[in-house]
């Protein structure tokens, strides 16, 4: 065997070994490709992530007389993620950023996400306060539980701030795994089960549309970025256009099912219904902030060149949606003894199209972040009043199992607190004062539709206004009814209710959760212009 030769007459002389310069250089090569991470400002759903992870592990641990503890343990972790929000008011702070591109980043903490995450977190929370009598109530797993909670809502406070197809369409996924377990966790529940089956397939049908769109807007564009993706959008290379136009609208079906629009409804009353009330309250308020803060996102940051596109579609969608959703709810009498339940979740599919509205408008506005802000407005007051709406059926729920319509006549007689705070509830949904706040945001949505020449809309909007006043006025009137009898009554003492005949206290946690959102709501109703300039000052 010959010996290796260096340095032969004809190769050039090179060092054996880099010199200490060399070595120097190539280290801070290689580590300008490494992505600092900003933790503070993933701290909100870092938080919310970590929260999910300490319930998993105390579950194993706890001995079962000790896991009630995991359901305050879920309220502080997701105060403290709503907590770590105070930090990140003082301006724009960015993560993750392409080394080669620092304005390309993956996620921004900018007013936009922060009052999303807020909205999120928040609601949550008070989701949180409602489950924790639920879960004692119908004996559900309480570690599964509480961990699924958080890690929803991990998801859910990660996607506003998003800024690339992958993360958005990731964070959405995270958001929604767990609530299909949710929608499902009544074991040996036929209804539950069946509402979380038609929840997951109409869901992975949509979300995988949406893939599809998102590949379709890769490919003609290069990229993932929202930044990147709105200036490819704007120079499509020739033969291109038809295949970005496809992605465009295919990427919106996903976010266009999570909001609940028409014709992506048809889930929404049977999930509901099925689904432990917490959980249905945790859909309605938090699947539609997912929805909406997604769809602003790729409408008015990724693809403002394709405004011709979905402005249209958003607000044929807005206007299907708040007509199906409002006559749907029209149908659920109380002398026919339908669910309250099934009432609100068709009120959420009107309410959806309401919100819809400022979004469609950005397409025509010359301000479209103005437009951004009447959804951000009307979705802050929808959240505390859907919820609090949503707490008073949840105490109703204790004593009567089929939540009926009418088992809220004479409410007033037996909880007049709790009567009060719904018909206010309902009197903001409608729009009605004294719920000055819901009035406020109604107005603040149709002047966007006005001011952007979408006169149609706002007309459509007006007409479901109408139609609405009717199942709500006609909700609120049977609180202050006489009783006509005794509701059913189906709870056992084993399961931490009230023996049949018994007068049933509202729970501490129920009461923490409606004064909460009654408080937020009446805060609001006297000082509305609070949420308005909020809203206004919400920036993409």
């Amino acid at each position: 065997m010959t010996a290796p030769v260096r340095n032969a007459p004809n190769i050039p002389n090179v060092p054996d070994v880099l010199s200490a310069p060399d070595v120097l250089s190539a280290q801070g090569a290689a580590g300008s490709v490494v992505q600092s991470v900003d933790w503070l400002t993933i701290a909100p759903p870092a938080l919310a992530a970590l929260g999910a992870l300490a319930v998993l592990v105390a579950d194993l641990f706890l001995p079962e007389r000790r896991k009630p503890l995991l359901g305050p343990l879920t309220v502080a972790f997701l105060a403290l993620a709503a907590l770590s929000l105070l930090p990140l008011l003082g301006g724009d702070r960015t993560t993750f950023c392409l080394t080669t591109d620092p304005e390309a980043c993956s996620y921004v903490a900018d007013p936009f996400a922060l009052a999303v995450q807020f909205l999120v977190l928040g609601a949550a929370l008070i989701a949180a306060l409602m489950s924790m009598t639920a879960v004692r109530d119908e004996a559900l797993p309480r570690g599964e539980y509480w961990f699924l909670l958080l890690s929803s809502a991990a998801g859910a406070a990660l996607l506003p701030a998003s800024r690339d197809l992958a993360t958005l369409i990731v964070a959405l996924e995270v958001a929604s795994l767990p609530s299909y377990a949710l929608v499902g966790l009544r074991r040996g529940d036929g209804r539950s089960s069946e509402a979380a089956l038609k929840f997951f397939l109409s869901s992975v049908t949509a979300t995988a549309v949406s893939l599809m769109g998102v590949s379709f807007v890769y490919a003609a564009t290069g990229s993932l970025h929202l930044g990147r993706v709105a200036e490819g959008l704007r120079e499509t290379a020739p033969g291109l256009d038809a295949l970005a136009a496809t992605g465009v609208a295919l990427t919106l079906v996903g976010f266009a099912f999570k909001i609940a629009a028409v014709p992506f409804h048809f889930w929404v009353p049977d999930t509901y219904v099925g689904a432990p009330l917490p959980v249905a309250a945790y859909l309605s308020v938090i699947g539609k902030a997912v929805g909406f803060s997604g769809l602003i996102l790729v409408t008015v940051e990724a693809f403002p060149s394709h405004d011709r596109i979905w402005g249209p579609a958003i607000a044929v969608l807005a206007a299907l949606t708040m007509t199906g959703g409002n006559v749907a709810a029209l149908r659920q009498r109380p002398e026919r003894a339908h669910s309250a339940v099934r009432l609100l979740a068709w009120s959420s599919v009107g309410q959806a199209g309401y919100l819809l509205v400022p979004i469609a408008a950005a397409a025509y506005a010359q301000e479209p972040e103005r437009a951004v802000g009447a959804t951000v407005a009307y979705a802050l007051m929808y959240a505390a009043v859907n919820l609090g709406a949503f707490a008073v059926a949840a105490h109703v729920g204790r004593t009567a199992a089929a939540n009926r319509i009418t088992d809220y006549r004479g409410l007033y007689a037996a909880h007049p607190l709790a009567a009060l705070a719904l018909a206010f509830f309902l009197l903001c949904l409608a729009g009605l004062p004294p719920g000055i706040i819901g009035l406020f945001a109604k107005v603040a949505v149709f002047s966007a539709a006005v001011d952007a020449g979408l006169g149609w809309l706002a007309a459509v909007m007006a007409a479901n206004v109408v139609i609405a006043l009717y199942y709500y006025l006609a909700w609120t009137a049977q609180l202050f009814r006489a009783p006509s009898g005794a509701p059913v009554r189906t709870a056992a003492p084993a399961s931490g209710r009230a023996p049949s005949g018994a007068p049933v206290r509202v729970a501490a946690p129920l009461t923490a959760a409606i004064a909460l959102t009654a408080a937020i709501a009446v805060g609001l109703s006297g000082a509305p212009q609070l949420v308005l300039r909020f809203a206004a000052d919400v920036l993409l």
